[in-house]
């Protein structure tokens, strides 16, 4: 039996997932809500990234972001912990606290991981890069191990410019479809969790 109302989907995220310097249309919530529709997948993606936003900053607001008709969370966050060199720790925390309200609401969980930089060290990279798979696999997320990886010029192993503004850390409106299409069959395999 076909459920009577759409699933409902909250992103909850930072700059990656609000759109940051793209028209409303070009955004990632825009374009993952295009390319399930082109799926047939009877789904509603709510927008719930501030730009900037830390792992703290994101597990304050869930309270609010997750409304009673939400069925299943994407979690978009680190990025802004990372460059600021927040410890692993605290962001492991941040993040655990999100998952487990999330868990406790019945909610399935698409988590996209990061993997940090080698400016901090080792140490930080090693202890920051488990963070995300040792949660997906706690609270049996579907887990992308990182939102950029599609973004990659392969040849050159870095971010390819033609999908990036010109900051060179947010993808332009090209670089999120190209996102978006690497992400939506991890956000099908979301959808079919709800209610399972």
């Amino acid at each position: 039996m076909a459920a009577a109302e759409p699933v409902t989907i909250v992103a909850l995220g930072d700059s990656l997932t609000a759109g940051y310097g793209l028209q409303q249309e070009d955004g990632f919530v825009p374009q993952l809500q295009a390319w399930l529709d082109g799926q047939g997948a009877d789904a509603v993606v709510l927008n719930a990234g501030v730009s900037g936003d830390t792992t703290a900053g994101g597990a304050s607001r869930l309270g609010w972001a997750l409304t009673p008709a939400t069925d299943a969370l994407i979690v978009n966050l680190g990025g802004n912990d990372m460059l600021r060199g927040i410890d692993p720790g605290e962001v492991r925390a941040n993040l655990e606290q999100i998952m487990a309200q999330a868990q406790a609401k019945g909610l399935p969980i698409l988590l996209v991981g990061l993997r940090a930089p080698g400016n901090y060290g080792a140490d930080y990279k090693a202890a920051f890069d488990a963070v995300y798979p040792a949660l997906a696999e706690k609270y049996d997320a579907v887990f992308v191990l990182n939102y950029f990886i599609p973004l990659i010029d392969q040849e050159k192993a870095l971010l390819d410019p033609a999908l990036m503004q010109l900051d060179g850390i947010h993808p332009n409106k090209r670089g999120v479809a190209v996102a978006v299409a690497a992400l939506g069959p991890k956000v099908m395999e979301l959808i079919g969790r709800v209610g399972s």
